[in-house]
């Protein structure tokens, strides 16, 4: 290999110079959508993309899509907006452990349905008592509330200094200016480090191509969101990026039965975020890490 050329341009240029004639004649028969694989294997790291490469990473985001689920899917790529650094609070007062929140980011995110990605934990507690490694994850009682309990939902907390961001070896997960922490799952290398820095078990590995009926799949698609993701890599909750940037709320603030979800601008002074924040009594998970999640909790009282 040359001197001063990296192992990713060497296969660059080696694909370039012949892929076009050795790939399909070692196989026999061109497989469908063989150059789509070839090119997503040798994309740059999505914050090096020029506009143009963006594009065609989008494009092919479709097509697989289509050749996959049979789905004509609008994959974007919108950038934060200026003035906007995303938040979130929410009421335990309200909660009442419906999981509504987990069902809808199933649904909306593209992940699969027998419940081995979940972005949204719903912790059970006995009241009086906050400690999330000895809740019950699992509760399934016919109804809720439980009496005695209470709840409290914890997903990725989009901290100002995540320490996901710190562990990751080749980049593939950062920080946006909006606050949202993202990956490029292109270029992650599944090595789970960012889960093992998360303090509030909000990285998921997948395990499996999501396996998805076409009526399943939501067609509206970010990039670094809810595509549908290949196995071998993470994914977290990204504040639903492909609706937030749109103007629009997550899918689990829409689906709360009791309004205990209250998503907003952290930099508008007359949003009910920033009043929350300003008026009522609020803490954050594990604030002795210094992680500084944007993400509080509340009660009523």
């Amino acid at each position: 290999m040359k001197k001063g050329v990296s192992r990713r341009q060497f296969l660059q240029g080696a694909a370039a110079a012949g892929s076009m004639t050795v790939a399909p004649a070692a196989a026999g028969v061109v497989p469908e959508g063989w150059q789509d694989s070839l090119s997503s294997l040798l994309q740059s790291h999505y914050r090096r993309m020029s506009k143009e490469e963006v594009e065609e990473a989008l494009r092919r985001v479709e097509r697989r899509v289509k050749r996959r689920f049979g789905v004509d899917a609008t994959c974007a790529a919108t950038s934060p907006q200026e003035g906007v650094a995303f938040g979130y609070a929410l009421n335990l007062s309200r909660c009442i452990g419906a999981r509504r929140c987990v069902e809808a980011c199933i649904q909306e995110n593209n992940c699969p349905r027998d419940g081995h990605t979940q972005n949204i934990r719903v912790i059970a507690q006995p009241k009086g008592k906050l400690a999330l490694e000895g809740g019950d994850h699992y509760f399934a009682p016919q109804t809720v509330p439980q009496p005695g309990q209470w709840y409290i939902p914890v997903q990725c907390q989009q901290c100002e200094d995540p320490p996901c961001v710190k562990a990751c070896p080749v980049q593939a997960t950062w920080k946006e200016k909006d606050g949202i922490v993202v990956i490029d799952y292109d270029w992650c290398i599944g090595c789970r480090y960012c889960a093992v820095a998360c303090p509030y078990w909000a990285r998921r590995f997948n395990w499996q191509e999501p396996q998805l009926k076409a009526e399943e799949i939501n067609p509206q698609m970010h990039y670094l969101g809810n595509r549908p993701r290949t196995a071998g890599v993470m994914e977290k909750c990204t504040f639903c990026v492909q609706r937030t940037r749109e103007g629009r709320q997550p899918a689990c603030q829409e689906a709360c039965p009791t309004g205990a979800r209250i998503f907003g601008n952290l930099l508008d002074p007359k949003g009910e975020l920033r009043y929350i924040l300003t008026h009522m009594t609020v803490f954050r998970l594990k604030e002795e890490l210094e992680t500084n999640p944007n993400f509080w909790y509340f009660t009523d009282r």
